[in-house]
């Protein structure tokens, strides 16, 4: 079975009752295991790939996901669009928690290199824009159609992990970016690279620590459930919307990254 759409998130996407006729495959990749089985779905007759980014069970730990095995899992069963869901902590005071946001830019703090070409293949892929606009652009019409409060534009800044930010880290990373995450960089550098449309919801569960208000799992995990409604709601509109044709030239990066 292939899927031509793909959700990379949390266990409650990966088991949402709002898919049927769910079958698990395991995806063999060069770049060895993915995080878990990639379940393949059906929501209003479109196949639909699901994968949980950190494991079906939360076991796999921000800097030890294997991105490279994801990616080409996902290419290899045909998928051409990924909408990656995650939980972001907020840099501004107008990113408030709960808030719903469609970064469309990124800056990459990480630690790491993560790419498909580590030679002989040499390419330079194109990324001043690293997130689709065509996707971003119907997600976020979804979002305001369904009223939900959500910032169509904001800069994700990512750090490596697992750990959060000290508070000098936070008051600096605050003159850069809106949001800051740990792995949708580099899954959004990686499906450029395969010329897979990536585009993100992200959901405010925090504010880092330049707000004077200690971050902890425990508040990051109640509000990260308190969202998944809400990113469930836009995923069931979203999906429906996304056609089979391209407008973007998101599929023409690799060819136009040649050495």
């Amino acid at each position: 079975m292939r899927a031509r759409i793909a959700i990379i998130g949390g266990t409650g996407i990966y088991d949402s009752e709002i898919f049927e006729n769910a079958e698990i495959f395991d995806v063999k990749t060069p770049h060895g295991k993915p995080s878990d089985s990639i379940k393949i779905a059906e929501y209003k007759g479109m196949k639909v790939a699901l994968l949980p980014r950190h494991g079906r069970n939360h076991t796999i730990p921000p800097h030890k996901i294997n991105f490279q095995a994801n990616l080409h899992a996902l290419k290899t069963v045909g998928v051409e669009r990924i909408i990656g869901t995650a939980a972001v902590g907020s840099l501004k005071k107008d990113y408030e928690r709960g808030d719903v946001v469609f970064p469309d830019q990124l800056i990459d703090w990480g630690k790491n290199v993560i790419t498909f070409y580590n030679g002989p293949d040499v390419r330079h892929i194109a990324f001043a824009d690293p997130f689709c606009p065509e996707l971003r652009d119907i997600l976020i019409g979804v979002a305001k159609s369904l009223n939900i409060k959500h910032h169509s534009k904001g800069v994700y800044l990512r750090i490596s992990g697992p750990r959060f930010s000290t508070r000098a880290e936070s008051m600096m990373f605050r003159q850069f970016g809106d949001i800051i995450g740990m792995t949708c960089v580099p899954e959004a550098v990686l499906a450029r690279e395969l010329g897979i449309c990536y585009a993100v919801i992200a959901t405010v569960t925090d504010y880092d620590v330049w707000a004077d208000e200690p971050v902890d799992v425990q508040t990051v995990v109640k509000t990260m459930k308190e969202n998944a409604k809400k990113v469930e709601t836009i995923l069931k509109a979203a999906i429906p919307k996304i056609p089979e044709k391209h407008s973007c030239d998101c599929a023409e990066a690799p060819e136009k990254a040649k050495f």
